[in-house]
């Protein structure tokens, strides 16, 4: 096992003393911080929730050999929609998805669905709520609506170049 790095933790623990310090001489300078904080977590625990909910049941529902049966060649536009779904609510560093797709890859899955669902990985349904603090609906589904296109438009080049190889 590799050295674990305990940055975090440091950084978290000294921000936590910082803020108690400050607290316990002048609570009036940190408490607009920690009201706003407070306000943001309570806006995204729902989401959380529910984010964690899907990932739980994707977890227990799905295998590599139940996705395969639905990505072959002749499944049509059905693998697509696997692939941005897919892409989009899987979570953890993306070389952890590897082994899996490498699976996938030798059970006949095209590298245009692979590029596919790494290209939605982009799409960060955690992170929504704190894009709509800052940025319009309208922006946010806008863009996201691009980035599924263009996960399909780059899937579908690939597969083409892969016909051809």
């Amino acid at each position: 096992m590799g050295e674990q790095s305990y940055s975090g933790v440091y950084f978290l623990l000294s921000v936590l003393a910082l803020y108690t310090l400050i607290g316990i001489f002048r609570i009036e300078s940190i408490l607009p911080s920690l009201i706003f904080s407070l306000s943001i977590f309570k806006n995204v625990i729902p989401v959380l929730v529910l984010i964690f909910g899907i990932m739980t049941a994707m977890d227990y529902y799905v295998s590599p050999e139940s996705i395969s049966r639905h990505l072959g060649k002749s499944s049509g536009y059905k693998k697509w929609v696997f692939a941005i779904i897919g892409g989009i609510i899987s979570t953890g560093p993306i070389y952890m998805w590897y082994p899996m797709l490498k699976e996938l890859k030798k059970q006949g899955v095209g590298y245009g669905f692979i590029a596919t669902f790494i290209y939605n990985r982009a799409i960060k349904l955690p992170l929504l709520p704190i894009m709509l603090l800052y940025f319009s609906v309208q922006y946010i589904v806008i863009l996201t609506l691009v980035m599924i296109i263009a996960s399909l438009i780059i899937g579908l080049i690939f597969e083409k170049i892969e016909d051809r190889l």
